[in-house]
């Protein structure tokens, strides 16, 4: 298992996006976090992405009723618990400073929210019937992967190894990392298609999604610019 703790590649500027996303992430946690535990379940069924409401037009809980184009946005911004919080944010600096640094903050911020939509698209896909809300920037931060694994394949970062009873320090080429979680998320959600077990609350869906759209757009933005030069 890798466990990146940062990279070798420097930005021009400093990720004024990355940094104010992780915030915004970072306060709407602290704030949810600390509500009475019925009112924390309302919070996260009025803004978590539930597919149900979004196939069938309706409201589950029309007492706390929310708009439902609203909430695959808002439901990026929420969080399960802290490690939950903890992880996202932790790649969500790694690699999304260099995606902003080479996108520009007004580009970043619509790859990001786009790349969270396409996940929460093939998510609902699906399961189009499911009334558990998701919540998590993962599919938004999955984007930002993919869109690195394109860019910067070999640049290298400082990972903590961690092999049965080897733990090891080492640089490692980010397209080893990157290829790894994506095919264990993979391989993680082939059990939740057609109404297989949910993968311990996760939505492995969500992050394959994500992934694959922030890799394919970056594959046509790199071979348009190949075709340019040539």
């Amino acid at each position: 298992m890798f466990f990146p703790l940062k990279d070798d590649n420097r930005t021009r500027s400093v990720p004024v996006v990355t940094i104010v996303l992780i915030a915004i992430n970072v306060l709407i946690y602290l704030l949810s976090a600390f509500k009475p535990p019925r009112e924390y379940q309302m919070f996260i069924f009025q803004y978590g992405l539930i597919p149900f409401e979004i196939t069938h037009t309706a409201e589950l809980t029309p007492e706390i009723a929310s708009p439902i184009w609203f909430s695959p946005i808002s439901s990026m911004f929420l969080h399960g618990g802290f490690m939950h919080l903890a992880g996202n944010m932790l790649y969500l600096w790694i690699f999304g400073n260099n995606v902003e640094d080479y996108l520009g903050k007004i580009k970043f911020i619509l790859f990001y929210l786009f790349s969270g939509l396409a996940a929460s698209f093939l998510f609902i896909v699906f399961d189009p019937s499911s009334q558990i809300p998701l919540v998590g920037a993962s599919g938004a931060i999955a984007g930002v992967l993919g869109a690195y694994l394109v860019l910067y394949p070999n640049h290298r970062v400082l990972t903590l190894i961690f092999l049965l009873y080897f733990i090891r320090m080492a640089h490692i080429p980010a397209k080893f990392i990157l290829i790894f979680w994506f095919v264990y998320q993979l391989l993680m959600s082939l059990g939740t298609i057609g109404g297989g077990s949910p993968g311990g609350g996760v939505a492995w869906l969500a992050h394959v999604g994500g992934f694959a759209f922030g890799w394919l757009i970056f594959r046509l933005i790199a071979t348009r610019r190949n075709r340019v030069l040539s």
